[in-house]
């Protein structure tokens, strides 16, 4: 079988093929190209299975690219990458824009549980998507909050051992992490609601932390897990103290738990036409403040 030859034009690093690649196979392989207009019409009919199966998906296809472009700069770093490694590596971005795509049409087209999720600046279509296949139809099975949180692995009571079932669902917890980076690099935007609460607890989190008010915490740290002895956070957790990663988790799952039970808030009156019952630390607890969901229920039309 003759090879057709592609016709490149390279522009200081990066590669443009004007032509497809043929592979030496029996049949020819089609080129990947953007998603068309239909298709993202038909994404809306995605099934939540589906909708979970995409968002893993564009995660994994991230992760890949990202690595593979990590070793590409590796064993190129001297010279100029060879255009078939460009060429793969757009084909990889290719596929996560067109999942993108996909999910963005889906969002656009859930109501007003997917209008809320992408009016929370942040918020991006995958994330979106993300969290309307998880737990945007659970409700019936979450009467509060707390059900969600622990769904989500943000329950600090709850551990497991080798052998036993994780009590949380992995790749939603992954997705809250991600929601919850995304808050914090948003911050500065006019426009943002938790990033701007992530920051003001890290505040609080580091004043405690000064206080020695997390010392029994950190006595627990060093007995889960295992640490270097030359490390600097095991240095910090022998003085009664947090380090900063741990403090930054702190205020990020918190600002994340805040959008968790508002986007809880948002699904119980779409779904039940009331709001949901207050978390019990709220109802019960010593912490009385509310927040109100933001953009709620104004965006409702």
């Amino acid at each position: 079988m003759n090879m057709q030859k592609a016709d490149f034009k390279r522009s200081g690093h990066k590669t443009k093929m004007t032509s497809t690649l043929i592979a030496p196979t029996e049949y020819d392989l089609p080129a990947l190209t953007r998603i068309t207009r239909d298709l993202k019409k038909a994404a809306s009919t995605l099934s939540l299975d589906e909708v979970r199966y995409l968002v893993n998906t564009y995660y994994d296809v991230q992760h890949f690219r990202i690595q593979s472009n990590i070793r590409v700069m590796q064993f190129t770093k001297d010279s100029i990458p060879h255009e078939m490694l460009d060429f793969f590596g757009d084909q990889f971005e290719m596929i996560e824009n067109n999942i993108k795509s996909a999910l963005d049409a889906y969002t656009k087209k859930s109501g007003p549980k997917g209008e809320w999720l992408r009016s929370i600046c942040g918020i991006g279509p995958v994330i979106a998507a993300g969290f309307l296949a998880f737990l945007g139809n659970d409700i019936d099975h979450a009467p509060t909050v707390g059900h969600w949180w622990r769904y989500a692995g943000m329950d600090p009571t709850d551990s497991w051992g080798k052998g036993e079932k994780c009590p949380w669902n992995k790749r939603l917890k992954v997705l809250c992490y991600k929601a919850g980076e995304s808050f914090v690099k948003v911050q500065s935007n006019e426009n943002d609601v938790y990033g701007k609460i992530y920051a003001a607890r890290k505040l609080l989190e580091i004043e405690r932390n000064e206080k020695g008010l997390f010392s029994d915490q950190a006595a627990a740290a060093m007995k889960r897990f295992k640490f270097g002895e030359d490390t600097n956070a095991l240095a910090v957790y022998k003085t009664g103290k947090l380090p900063a990663a741990h403090l930054h988790a702190r205020a990020r799952r918190y600002a994340v738990k805040l959008f968790v039970a508002h986007f809880h808030h948002v699904v119980h009156e779409v779904e039940k036409g009331t709001p949901p019952p207050k978390p019990y630390i709220l109802a019960h607890g010593e912490h009385t403040h509310y927040i109100a969901p933001p953009n709620w229920p104004l965006i409702i039309k």
